[in-house]
């Protein structure tokens, strides 16, 4: 059966490119006669907030979304992303990473000449700095990183990770997407696993609850895409089921650039008040 999800992070209010994703997703699933989930992805604690989730929730309602119940919620899963990073740190593929962002920019800082940053799902790509370190040297303000190539090694090298696909859909037609060793460690670069403020990060839950809940097909925005190479990985690296992947065009304002929460007049809570109706956003998203 179809089983599709969205998963908003409560750290602020949804807009017409949430609420673009969500109708996506729902209009999918219902199409299939399958399931439509919703996930709270509130790991950040300290970014999230109760009135944002409340206003997803009124937000949704106002779509005419309906999900099953309950509502899945990370913040409350922190003992099973820590169960499935020490299988990680067991198989030897990780490191403690004292780098701030601050650090990594610098290091960044002077790139070879004619060179450009390269820029991964984690920003910019992280220079290796703590690989060296053992995980037995790690302290309680160090991240834990993904070492990139020791994943792929692991695997098999790069004739055994050129075998894990994924599939795009949602385009002209179906594709088949092959993983590039090469890509994953230039491209994607060492990603965080554990934040040492929250304990996983994005990419580790992401890919672990969209196993447990049993998701077929992940609908989300384009931008989101470079990850899900990195996603697919884990999954092999953890046993994991791959999803089906739509990753969709992103709506836009009126300069051409990409929506983000702070765009609060074009918060779907802004539309509402106006007296918008569910069906202007539909026309509005070009559904």
């Amino acid at each position: 059966m179809t089983t599709e999800r969205f998963a908003p992070s409560p750290t602020g209010f949804l807009h017409l490119g949430h609420g673009f994703s969500a109708l996506m997703a729902a209009g999918a699933a219902k199409a299939a006669s399958g399931r439509f989930l919703l996930r709270m992805e509130d790991i950040d604690t300290t970014r999230c907030r109760a009135e944002f989730e409340q206003a997803i929730y009124d937000d949704l309602h106002w779509l005419g979304l309906e999900w099953e119940q309950p509502v899945l919620r990370q913040s409350e899963r922190g003992a099973i992303y820590q169960t499935a990073l020490q299988t990680l740190v067991d198989l030897g593929l990780c490191y403690p990473c004292s780098c701030t962002r601050k650090d990594i920019a610098t290091a960044l800082s002077a790139p070879q000449e004619g060179a450009e940053q390269v820029f991964g799902p984690d920003g910019v790509i992280y220079p290796g700095t703590c690989r060296h370190r053992p995980m037995k040297d790690r302290t309680a303000t160090d991240a834990v990183r993904l070492d990139i190539a020791a994943a792929i090694d692991h695997l098999g090298g790069q004739v055994a990770v050129s075998n894990l696909t994924y599939q795009e859909i949602g385009g002209a037609r179906p594709e088949t997407i092959t993983l590039d060793a090469g890509q994953l460690i230039q491209g994607c670069g060492d990603i965080v696993l554990a934040r040492k403020d929250i304990g996983t990060s994005y990419h580790l839950a992401v890919v672990v609850d969209d196993a447990e809940q049993e998701i077929t097909h992940v609908t989300r925005g384009k931008d989101v895409a470079p990850a899900t190479p990195v996603h697919r990985l884990l999954q092999a690296l953890l046993y994991l089921s791959t999803p089906t992947y739509r990753h969709h065009r992103l709506i836009r304002d009126e300069t051409g650039k990409r929506l983000a929460k702070r765009h609060d007049a074009m918060a779907l809570r802004a539309y509402r008040k106006a007296g918008k109706t569910a069906a202007d956003i539909r026309e509005m998203v070009g559904l």
